[in-house]
């Protein structure tokens, strides 16, 4: 026969209500408890019907994650991450992705309300305004996003272009070409407000473009004329066409032109120069959103999580 919770309870010597908590609102069980009734639920075989729980609390049991691109190599870390946190809490995690089009975000996050018991929307392309509709119909938290009053998981951003600008004035370099992203992004917003504040660097701002390779690639003309020494690009595979862009009109990389990006994902390591780039951290924003989202409380709760510069090979002292 099939183990039932009163087996579980048995093994592990608690309450049957105490097991019953572990599996519809683990956040509420003692940490060292729930692991022990888990490792139990685990030898006995037991699994909780799932539709008969939803009855009971009202709760799907699934949440919803919507990303801008899941191409970009950024996300699937990300998604890995907030998957493995949510099966650890018994929750389903289903992944949307807008393709960087605020309109199909929206019509995600409207589908999704009736499905899910919240919604994890990271980097969204929607205004601020928007969101907060949204989130009258089901609890959301943002990933690298600020919004007054709505749980938040954030990448420090200017710890990273503070550290990038740091490193490329320590090289020599004073004219410096920002390649910024989509319009609505967060991102870019912090970026901009970093270098705007920056003393003693020129600045050249480039954008709105596409987060893509493609988006680097066709910006690349307009930095090699406008005389910049180095490159602080919106993320790697802007970064990476830059790059690209560069060494099709045979200008060298960092010999020439330093180029920074964003993110650290594989194809930067794997690029030729191996790209110099700010480290987020991806893997722990995905864990730390599940958790924003399931906990008691979490309303208006933001954690923001560091940032690392990393230096490899495509950057370089500027020419005398």
């Amino acid at each position: 026969m099939a183990a039932t919770i009163k087996d579980v309870a048995r093994a592990c010597g608690v309450h049957v209500s105490t097991v019953s908590r572990t599996f519809s609102a683990p956040h509420l069980v003692n940490p060292a408890t729930r692991s022990r009734v888990l490792a139990a639920a685990d030898d006995l075989g037991y699994r909780p019907n799932r539709a008969a729980r939803a009855l009971t609390t009202g709760r799907t049991f699934n949440m919803g994650l919507i990303v801008a691109d899941i191409a970009n190599p950024f996300f699937p870390p990300l998604i890995k991450a907030a998957q493995s946190q949510a099966r650890g809490r018994d929750y389903h995690v289903f992944v949307a992705d807008t393709d960087e089009d605020p309109r199909v975000e929206e019509e995600l996050i409207r589908t999704f309300t009736k499905q899910v018991d919240g919604v994890l929307l990271c980097s969204p392309r929607l205004s601020n305004k928007m969101i907060e509709r949204l989130a009258e119909d089901v609890p959301f938290v943002v990933i690298n996003r600020r919004i007054k009053g709505m749980p938040a998981v954030l990448m420090n951003v200017a710890q990273g272009a503070e550290a990038a600008l740091e490193h490329l004035a320590g090289l020599g370099h004073r004219r410096i070409a920002l390649v910024s992203g989509p319009i609505g992004s967060w991102t870019s917003n912090e970026m901009q407000g970093v270098a705007a504040e920056a003393v003693g660097l020129d600045l050249v701002f480039f954008g709105p473009n596409q987060p893509t390779e493609a988006g680097g690639l066709a910006v690349a003309p307009d930095v090699a004329a406008c005389g910049a020494t180095a490159v602080l690009a919106y993320n790697d595979l802007v970064a990476l066409g830059v790059i690209e862009g560069l060494s099709a009109m045979e200008i060298g990389v960092p010999d020439q032109i330093s180029v920074i990006g964003f993110d650290d994902i594989l194809p930067g390591r794997l690029n030729r120069p191996k790209l110099t780039t700010v480290a987020m951290p991806a893997v722990a924003a995905g864990r730390m959103a599940v958790d924003l989202l399931l906990q008691s409380g979490g309303e208006g709760a933001t954690v923001t999580l560091d940032t690392a510069l990393i230096v490899r090979e495509s950057t370089g002292r500027a020419q005398s």
